[in-house]
């Protein structure tokens, strides 16, 4: 069974930094396509940051040029560094693995950007 765990939310100022952490218990995690998505209070859960087996990234606008995404296949883990904090960036943070059609969730990590 695939399980996805997350770690590293927090309590941070605006402008303030966090990594979260994903790690995943998967036989072939290389393999998979791995995300972050968040959720707002009231809001649907929308994509902040992807990256497939072979490297490449993809942003949401809202986030380009202060996440970053990386993933370690040595570790099964996935990354997200996060700069220069908004109060808006609010969320729940859920990790994201995808293999063929199938999708599995993490249960998520909240982040709070406040003064």
């Amino acid at each position: 069974q695939v399980q996805l765990v997350e770690s590293g939310g927090g309590l941070v100022q605006p402008g303030g930094s966090l990594r979260l952490s994903c790690a995943v218990s998967a036989g072939s995690f290389s393999r998979y396509t791995m995300g972050w998505y968040r959720q707002a209070p009231g809001k649907q859960r929308d994509l902040v940051a992807t990256i497939t087996s072979g490297g490449s990234t993809n942003y949401a606008d809202s986030v380009k040029g202060r996440f970053t995404i990386s993933r370690d296949n040595a570790k099964n883990s996935m990354y997200l560094q996060m700069n220069s904090l908004k109060p808006e960036d609010t969320a729940v943070y859920y990790c994201n693995g995808r293999l063929g059609w199938v999708d599995y969730w993490g249960k998520g990590t909240l982040v709070t950007v406040s003064l």
